[in-house]
């Protein structure tokens, strides 16, 4: 499987899946979520879904047993879409990136002060 293949179908994921939980999830515990990143494993039997929210880590846990109890759903309509040979496998973890950023910027800021 090449890897452009991937990235397409990574990439489609991510569109996907940020559409429906804009759009048709209704959760509350899923309304400010954001898709981050997919990785895909090279079966595509499997892919990983990173996501953030606009509320930070505090929502962590809510978001993410909003996410468990939709898993379902979406991979569902993700292979009625894709229309893939086998829908992968929806795994979902908290991107840390952005709180890692947001930690370098208030570090730059406590130095800037000093």
């Amino acid at each position: 499987m090449t890897s452009h293949r991937r990235e397409r179908v990574a990439e489609q994921i991510q569109q996907f899946v940020s559409a429906l939980l804009e759009r048709r999830i209704k959760d509350p515990r899923l309304a400010r979520v954001s898709v981050t990143a997919v990785e895909i494993s090279s079966t595509l039997r499997e892919a990983t879904v990173y996501v953030s929210s606009l509320e930070g880590a505090a929502v962590k846990d809510d978001v993410m047993n909003g996410l468990e109890h939709a898993r379902g759903y979406l991979r569902r309509e993700v292979g009625r879409h894709l229309q893939l040979r086998s829908v992968p496998e929806l795994h979902f973890k908290w991107d840390e990136a952005l709180e890692a950023g947001d930690d370098i910027l208030r570090l730059l800021d406590e130095l800037k002060e000093e």
